[in-house]
């Protein structure tokens, strides 16, 4: 797989995204169901937005790693949230994870009315590999 990241401007590196990427020779690409703070039994988590966060983010690893995949691989990242604000106050979790696997995603983050249950937010990925 050849992957070219395309950013014509520099601040968009803070905020740990890219503008786009291309792909070329892809042998497999996965795209990922909204992954969020859901438990092994399926129960809901009524956490906050950092605990939810990290087991969306492990929920996401899971599917990925259980499909043959790298997260190294994730090329879309779409962030779905309640709470912008709320999100934005855990950031930090998110960047630290992209770093560790070194991912280059082009990434829309949505905010909206409500998600399933008492969930407050969502992480859909496209990975290559």
């Amino acid at each position: 797989m050849e992957k070219r990241i395309i950013n014509p401007w520099q601040w968009q590196d803070e905020r740990s995204y890219v503008q786009a990427v291309e792909v070329k020779q892809a042998a497999g690409t996965l795209y990922c169901s909204g992954q969020a703070a859901v438990h092994a039994d399926g129960q809901s988590s009524t956490a906050d937005m950092k605990t939810q966060l990290i087991l969306a983010i492990q929920n996401l690893e899971k599917v990925i790693s259980e499909a043959g995949y790298e997260c190294k691989g994730i090329v879309r990242l779409n962030i779905l949230t309640t709470s912008s604000e709320e999100f934005f106050t855990c950031f930090d979790v998110l960047q630290d994870w992209i770093a560790k696997h070194g991912i280059k995603q082009a990434t829309t983050l949505f905010e909206v009315k409500t998600l399933f249950e008492t969930l407050k937010v969502e992480l859909e990925a496209t990975v290559v590999k």
